[in-house]
């Protein structure tokens, strides 16, 4: 991989970096300093490995134009060839420069802090719009809604409900407990309380299905905008990394999405002066209205009270690294039903 890169220099050592759910990166120490190699896993929507690379090129560009226009990004390193992207067998890496910072989540920053980060979320939007060209896929002028984005359906969640409870109290269900009989522990017990909550709220809730958008204020946007994806500096955000969801989705949901990880507390709830805060920037800086805002916050809403995906991970596939995520984000969903109202208002006033 090196080779390609000669003024990189010599190897001198290469760590796994442990955070991170979809891809696979190291740090790399050579001897003209360090880097981060990238191996990209995410295959999300792409059949093989030639639609990977392009896609992977596509979210390349736009970290480099971009940058140009001042947003806090790393574009990878060109190699000698003049491509960002090396495939290796059927693996695709990229190499950027290593960047020292820190993931910052909510409770971390101040209320001016909470302000910048939806500046600088309202600045990625509007840089995208004027980066991504019509090559890059359609052009975010309301174009038609994407088959995938309609909202979940209460009786799908129903039917999820029960496979997951059935896993959960170790009865099988679909996949079962990762085809292991381990003996439930405060995970599982935990899981089917949430379980039972959550198919009561829904019967109670299931009228407030959100219509299928017609026409929402679309554009590029991040796709994965959390701590974990924002390197911070002191109190300067330095560098959003992994750009694999790059996407045309509706915005101020992106931007409904990230406060709800942000801000949210251990116990569940969010912290609403500093979504107020970082709501205010965010519309200031991306031209965004209340009443985006306010149709994001019941669409995100919605999402949350469907959406089983670290149950899912656990039962149905085995895996385990999400499950600490899990107290905090099931409880989020049942506080925000209950304050819906308050939240709504930290978003649109």
């Amino acid at each position: 991989m090196l080779r390609r890169y000669p003024d990189v220099g010599e190897p001198l050592a290469c760590e796994p970096i442990t955070k991170g759910l979809l891809n696979h990166g190291y740090r790399v120490s050579t001897t003209s300093g360090s880097y981060f190699l990238k191996h990209h896993l995410d295959k999300k929507h792409l059949d093989d490995t030639s639609g990977e690379r392009a896609a992977i090129v596509r979210q390349h560009r736009a970290t480099q134009r971009l940058q140009s226009l001042g947003v806090p990004v790393v574009p990878p390193l060109t190699d000698t060839r003049g491509d960002t992207v090396t495939v290796i067998g059927e693996r695709c890496y990229a190499l950027h420069p290593w960047v020292d910072g820190l993931h910052r989540v909510g409770a971390q920053l101040t209320p001016a802090q909470s302000r910048r980060l939806g500046t600088l979320l309202g600045t990625v939007h509007t840089g995208l719009e004027q980066v991504m060209t019509p090559r890059d896929g359609p052009r975010p002028a309301n174009p038609p809604a994407r088959p995938g984005h309609r909202s979940p359906d209460a009786a799908d969640t129903f039917a999820l409900i029960d496979d997951l409870l059935a896993a959960a109290r170790g009865q099988g269900g679909q996949g079962g407990r990762g085809g292991r009989n381990a003996p439930r522990d405060a995970f599982d017990e935990l899981a089917v309380h949430r379980l039972v909550e959550r198919r009561a709220l829904l019967e109670q809730h299931a009228h407030r299905r959100p219509p299928t958008p017609d026409g929402p204020a679309t554009g590029w946007v991040h796709g994965d905008f959390h701590p974990l994806n924002l390197l911070y500096r002191g109190a300067d955000p330095v560098a959003i990394v992994d750009w694999d969801r790059l996407d045309v989705q509706p915005r101020a949901e992106e931007a409904v999405r990230a406060a709800a990880i942000f801000f949210v507390r251990p116990d569940g709830e969010l912290d609403l002066a500093k979504v107020r805060a970082y709501a205010r920037a965010y519309q200031r800086a991306a031209g965004a209205g209340a009443a985006e805002l306010a149709a994001a916050v019941h669409r995100v809403w919605w999402e949350r009270l469907n959406d089983f995906w670290i149950l899912r991970w656990r039962y149905r596939l085995d895996d385990r690294r999400a499950d600490p995520q899990f107290p905090a984000v099931s409880a989020l969903a049942v506080w925000w039903t209950r304050e819906y109202a308050a939240v709504c208002a930290a978003f649109t006033e």
